[in-house]
């Protein structure tokens, strides 16, 4: 039979629509700032103004991240892919929903935004969902994309603070804030028409839905000879994955197929990407370009830096798949460290001290704002490009799938427990030493560079079976960019094999 030209219409569409599904963490950012949010939430200072101390921002931001990324984990392997994203667009939800409906406690308004944080981070599974259900060749792109769809969310977010700011009453932050019930309800109400992943459906013995899903997400019949090899590769993989019985939490550290490294790769991207300084914009970036003495509201300029996000991610999605994982972020690394050195060192020696009167900031303290406003924007920018979307991709495509739901859990938990530390902790440094808390971020990124030159292997081009393969062939990462698989080789080679082996077993019974 003559094989069909894939189309991938269908994959494309449903990585569109998982994607949409997206959050929405930088809506407060703008919130901290809006005068009907400090009045209800904030203190009173000696002098009866209320106002948000650096302590109240950090737990109401923080506890966005302070959910639950390992809960997928626990409900990938026993309600499907698509049930898991289910339950937890369900908790996401809800917490939206008691968040947007708070009229003044502040224990209401922490503890709903962490019920959604628990929804936000278990449906960072959604990577999990698309890496299995995305053809090899566009599996980068695919995971890019939802990346995409949360910077178009936060985008949409800015745009709202900017729009309802300027409100005396509290739809100035409740319309913002709501919004984010549309991307629950969006999952709630489409997941039912979206496939189940076929490796899970494979890893139940499920073969005949799994072929059929394969064959819808490439465009073509199912007794197409692309389908049966895909599905002879999958299931000969799982096979091998399965032989050492039920996978464990032990097993991401185990030695066996490298796969301690793995799970550090994954963790450590993670940790490196939060301490790359662009979520200190996100979240604390109205409070901190209020006092740089610029011209601009800080409204407009959280939309630039938005604006910004969108357009850095959209060559992300050519990049990840022509420049590879690693060059991504070796060169995102080297850009954003030297905007976070600039843009620290300029803002500690030019800006005037938090509180300064307009009319008093000199020449000098308003040059300074702008300069580092606008190395602001190009960090952003490097950011949205080549570390936003890279760490996630490669947390998606790095396991074998006997233990990808807790290997991705302990990745995306590990990015929202640095960003929940980020986010509390953040306020308090930048009180204490201004602009110069951007040096932090200066040192973990020419950290990063060197984590991924020595460690983190290319996993451009190949199926996730061929990433188990690559990894437990021990080629050095800075070697990887020229591996090749034997994978299929190896499948051949051993029905072959065991084709032989069924032969002298019918000669041996005619003899007989």
């Amino acid at each position: 039979m003559a094989r069909a030209v894939p189309t991938n219409g269908r994959a494309v569409l449903l990585a569109v629509f998982i994607a949409f599904g997206s959050y929405d963490i930088g809506v407060i950012s703008g919130c901290l700032i809006m005068p009907d949010f400090i009045d209800r939430f904030g203190e009173m200072d000696l002098n009866g103004n209320m106002f948000l101390s650096s302590s109240r921002q950090s737990i109401i931001t923080s506890l966005l991240s302070a959910g639950g990324a390992l809960g997928q984990a626990f409900t990938s392997d026993r309600f499907g892919r698509r049930g898991s994203i289910l339950i937890w667009s369900a908790i996401f939800t809800i917490g939206v929903a008691i968040q947007t409906g708070t009229a003044r406690s502040i224990v209401q308004l922490t503890i709903s935004r962490f019920i959604a944080g628990l929804g936000v981070g278990a449906l960072s599974g959604v990577f999990l969902y698309n890496g299995e259900t995305a053809p090899k060749k566009l599996r980068g792109t695919f995971l890019v994309l939802y990346q995409l769809q949360i910077i178009i969310g936060l985008f949409l977010s800015y745009v709202l603070d900017l729009a309802t700011h300027t409100l005396s009453n509290s739809a100035s932050w409740r319309v913002p804030v709501g919004l984010q019930l549309v991307w629950g309800l969006a999952l709630l109400s489409g997941i039912f028409f979206l496939p189940e992943s076929p490796r899970h459906l494979l890893g139940l013995s499920r073969t005949k839905e799994a072929t059929r899903v394969i064959a819808e997400l490439n465009g073509v019949p199912i007794d197409d000879p692309l389908v049966i090899e895909t599905v002879e590769e999958l299931q000969f993989a799982i096979n091998e994955e399965n032989a050492g019985g039920k996978a464990t939490w032990a097993e991401c550290f185990s030695p066996n197929n490298a796969m301690w490294k793995r799970t550090a790769n994954g963790m450590m991207l993670q940790f490196i990407q939060q301490l790359n300084g662009q979520n200190f914009y996100f979240y604390y970036g109205d409070t901190f370009f209020k006092s740089s003495g610029t011209v601009l509201s800080p409204y407009v300029i959280q939309v630039i830096l938005g604006g910004v996000s969108v357009a850095g991610t959209i060559p992300a999605l050519v990049l990840i798949e022509t420049w590879g994982r690693r060059r991504s972020l070796l060169t995102g690394a080297i850009l954003q460290a030297i905007c976070a050195l600039i843009a620290g060192l300029v803002g500690h020696f030019t800006l005037a001290p938090t509180g300064t009167a307009q009319n008093l900031l000199t020449h000098r303290n308003k040059q300074g704002g702008d300069t580092l406003i606008a190395f602001a924007v190009l960090h952003v920018c490097s950011f949205s490009i080549f570390w936003g979307p890279t760490p996630w991709v490669y947390l998606g495509e790095s396991f074998p799938l006997r233990v990808r739901p807790k290997a991705i859990a302990l990745g995306s938990a590990t990015n929202w427990f640095w960003n929940f530390l980020l986010g509390f902790f953040a306020p308090r440094i930048a009180a204490d030493i201004g602009p110069l808390i951007l040096l932090i971020f200066f040192g973990m990124l020419v950290f990063g560079y060197g984590y991924v030159y020595l460690f983190i292997p290319e996993t451009k081009g190949l199926s996730l079976e061929e990433v188990d393969e690559m990894y437990r062939s021990g080629v050095k990462p800075w070697n990887s960019p020229s591996w090749k698989s034997h994978l299929i080789e190896r499948m051949h080679e051993k029905e072959k094999t065991r084709n032989a082996e069924d032969v002298r077993e019918s000669n041996a019974n005619t003899d007989a």
